[in-house]
């Protein structure tokens, strides 16, 4: 889709293997972009991945590394003649507990995974974006506009970066860098997955029965559905619009 302007450089999506990263994988490279995605540990699933989308690239990172992050941003950008977008998909099997639960080490290492991690990101990929006047989308929470008990751990790292969002859109307008956040409801993929695979009560059918009850639409949402929205706020189709945290949460901040 020669529309969507994704021809310069490449789209480079962070945490590509996972329900709503392997998504938008396959939502950009669809729509006729150059993408490289970044795995943690997965591999295998990183190779099948490059398997399916023929063209498409993987790398190893950890955003926790700065230099690894460093490097990566620097190598992914020789080999690709640039960077136009930035997708931070990546997700962590963050545990459900009531902030009374958490104890200082957890808080700690969310705190280095997420806001730090994110930040390193930031801190090495602007000055790509600044040179491609590229957009960086964040995945984010829909607990930000309505809050879940049991998510603190996920939304309070995830408030502070939805500023740094607001910030790299006020300051960085200016150079024709432009960045949007999506806020996720339960998404049927992913990390939903893995926490109902583990071995926890949290989930369980009172806490489904109560999350249909809170939505509009009386469904889970598809990770292509996040994939889309952005697609949409990568592309030249969202050339006006920075700055905004778009739910994609079936109405349940309403």
């Amino acid at each position: 889709m020669t529309d969507r302007n994704f021809k310069d450089g490449c789209v480079f999506v962070i945490g590509g293997t996972g329900g709503v990263g392997s998504a938008c994988v396959k939502s950009f490279h669809e729509a006729g972009a150059n993408v490289v995605f970044s795995y943690n540990s997965n591999l295998e699933e990183a190779k099948k991945i490059e398997d399916v989308h023929n063209g498409v690239a993987s790398i190893q990172l950890n955003l926790i590394d700065e230099d690894a992050v460093k490097n990566c941003i620097s190598k992914i950008s020789k080999d690709h003649n640039g960077i136009n977008t930035v997708v931070n998909a990546a997700g962590f099997n963050i545990p459900q507990k009531y902030i009374s639960e958490i104890d200082s080490k957890l808080w700690r290492d969310v705190i280095e995974s997420d806001i730090n991690g994110f930040f390193n990101l930031v801190h090495h990929s602007l000055p790509e974006l600044r040179a491609s006047k590229g957009s960086i989308v964040f995945i984010s929470s829909a607990g930000l506009f309505k809050y879940p008990p049991g998510d603190a751990l996920s939304v309070a790292p995830k408030a502070t970066i939805e500023h740094l969002i607001k910030g790299i859109a006020k300051e960085e307008g200016v150079n024709g860098v432009r960045a949007n956040s999506i806020a996720l409801g339960v998404i049927d993929a992913g990390i939903f997955h893995r926490l109902l695979n583990e071995e926890n009560t949290f989930f369980d059918e009172a806490w489904h029965e109560a999350v249909l009850n809170n939505l509009a639409l009386k469904r889970f949402g598809q990770a292509d559905e996040v994939s889309e929205t952005a697609l949409f706020l990568a592309s030249s189709k969202a050339a006006y619009i920075t700055g905004h945290c778009v739910p994609v949460d079936g109405g349940y901040h309403l």
